[in-house]
């Protein structure tokens, strides 16, 4: 390369001309069809291109940002995942075993079902969703509210749909369905026409706390109502936002005796109809 008449020499190793002719690759400078070293670095001089630092990152920083790409993935946000996971990639600080965590993770993309259904919900797309379970029964939901959850540590398609054949829900939540993601092999997914809701169905349960359970309890986003009863210091009010009555009674059952539902009747009556069953199964085992 020239400069006002002079020459500069440029002495590198081989090692060091090969990840230069990589960076004039990678940034379009060329001689014919050759990367051109010198084209790459007159553009640097002239301020054209900017090479900044790769390897002052905070660890701190990675970890924050390998937990948001984690949280995404599970969340079903795999696009921002994958944009997470590529730039992680490009840092030259990355921890050997972090990399070759995050290289498998960019090498175990969810099917492209499972991406189309996760640009619909962000698009507010109603979608029609077909597969097939283990017995060899076909399924097909039209879906116009859906989300992805996670509920005891596996993803769930929560969903609306206009279907309700076949679902065992109170009357008031038949619309809603929550579908275990790792249990379809295979699905096809449709745009639909109509509208998207605004949500899932819900009701309102109201359930009481008691003795130590109350005073324990921390509020969840979905409770309208958090209060102690006026007649009593030993049991707390709570009315939540539900939209589905089997992940809900699997998250109190596991306080009881010291919750109790309230209302409306039918959970209630689901519920203790579970407890008479279990009470029934304990007598036979007495028996025996």
């Amino acid at each position: 390369m020239s400069r006002k008449g002079q020459s500069i020499t440029l002495s590198v190793s081989e090692r060091d001309k090969a990840e230069l002719e990589n960076l004039a690759l990678e940034f379009g400078m060329m001689w014919g069809d050759r990367p051109n070293i010198s084209k790459l670095i007159e553009a640097i001089a002239r301020h054209h291109l900017t090479i900044g630092k790769n390897h002052d990152w905070s660890e701190s920083r990675i970890r924050a940002l390998d937990r948001a790409m984690r949280v995404l993935a599970d969340i079903g946000q795999n696009e921002q995942a994958q944009i997470i996971a590529k730039l992680l990639l490009e840092r030259s600080e990355l921890p050997i075993p972090l990399r070759t965590d995050i290289e498998n993770f960019l090498g175990n993309l969810p099917p492209q079902w499972r991406l189309e259904i996760d640009r619909y919900i962000l698009r507010q797309q109603p979608f029609q969703l077909s597969y097939q379970d283990a017995r060899h029964h076909v399924w097909n939901f039209t879906v116009r509210y859906a989300e992805v959850n996670l509920h005891e540590k596996r993803q769930y398609l929560d969903c609306w749909s206009e279907e309700t054949e076949g679902n065992l829900e109170v009357a008031e939540l038949q619309h809603n369905w929550s579908l275990r993601l790792d249990r379809i092999q295979d699905a096809a997914v449709l745009p639909v026409t109509g509208e998207w809701r605004s949500g899932l169905a819900e009701i309102d349960v109201e359930i009481h706390l008691l003795g130590n359970l109350g005073f324990a309890y921390q509020a969840k986003p979905e409770d309208i109502v958090n209060e102690w009863l006026p007649d009593t210091k030993r049991v707390r009010r709570v009315v939540r936002r539900v939209s589905s009555t089997f992940w809900f009674i699997r998250e109190i059952m596991q306080y009881t005796p010291d919750c109790v539902i309230v209302a409306p009747e039918n959970v209630r009556d689901r519920l203790k109809q579970k407890l008479l069953t279990l009470c029934q199964l304990y007598d036979i085992e007495t028996r025996s």
